[in-house]
């Protein structure tokens, strides 16, 4: 039995080796900037998904009636 839960089907050893890539790539300076702006990233999304949520469950309001500026002057 495995003590990690699986990460898209990846084991330890896999998500270790993909880690310790990315510390070789972007270094150890920028990984903190990188996961800001990813969290930046995920939050706007977050935001954007709720927005489109609530409109899509709001009730929609009745059409009002558009008066012809003919019929008010008579």
């Amino acid at each position: 039995m495995k003590l990690y839960p699986l990460i898209l089907g990846l084991g330890t050893g896999e998500v270790i080796l993909i880690a310790l890539i990315i510390l070789l790539l972007f270094g150890a300076a920028r990984i903190p900037a990188l996961m800001k702006s990813m969290g930046k990233g995920v939050k706007s999304f977050k935001e954007g998904m709720k927005e489109v949520e609530k409109e899509i469950n709001a009730p929609d309001e009745p059409a009002k009636p558009q008066q012809d500026s003919d019929k008010n002057q008579e």
